[in-house]
């Protein structure tokens, strides 16, 4: 497993604790490491998903709420929200990696850490998402 995609799913723990559980970010940054072994490059970018991901939070909900039909955040599994929340920053800030590159890494950790569904899901929602920036901007993704 590539550090990428590794950092990804401990980004997705992360911010599903900082979701779900309502710890703070730093807290759960530091406490998150204590009984866990990851190379400086994936801790780092882990990391950086992790804040760059709340950071940014209110415009990646809005993209959400505006790419799906019927579909509360709060109604949303807290596995898949985090994972679209992870994949939409991606999409809008770490623009070296290919929109269908972090939707395929999206459905993969939807797959293991989701439901049964989740991996069509997420695929559909991030879709939408990725045609709305395209059309938007057509070299954001």
């Amino acid at each position: 497993m590539g550090d990428r995609h590794r950092a990804r799913e401990f980004a997705l723990q992360m911010l599903f604790q900082i979701d779900i559980g309502g710890s703070a970010i730093e807290d759960t940054l530091v406490a998150f490491w204590v009984d866990r072994k990851a190379r400086g490059i994936t801790r780092e970018y882990a990391e950086r998903l992790v804040r760059g991901t709340i950071l940014h939070q209110g415009e990646i909900d809005r993209l959400i709420g505006d790419s799906t039909e019927n579909w509360r955040l709060e109604r949303m599994a807290g596995v898949d929200r985090n994972i679209l929340r992870l994949a939409i920053y991606e999409f809008l800030f770490e623009r070296e990696t290919p929109s269908i590159v972090t939707i395929d890494e999206a459905i993969e950790i939807a797959k293991r850490y989701g439901g049964e569904d989740s991996g069509h899901f997420i695929n559909g929602i991030l879709d939408a998402v990725r045609v709305k920036l395209e059309t938007v901007s057509p070299s954001a993704t």
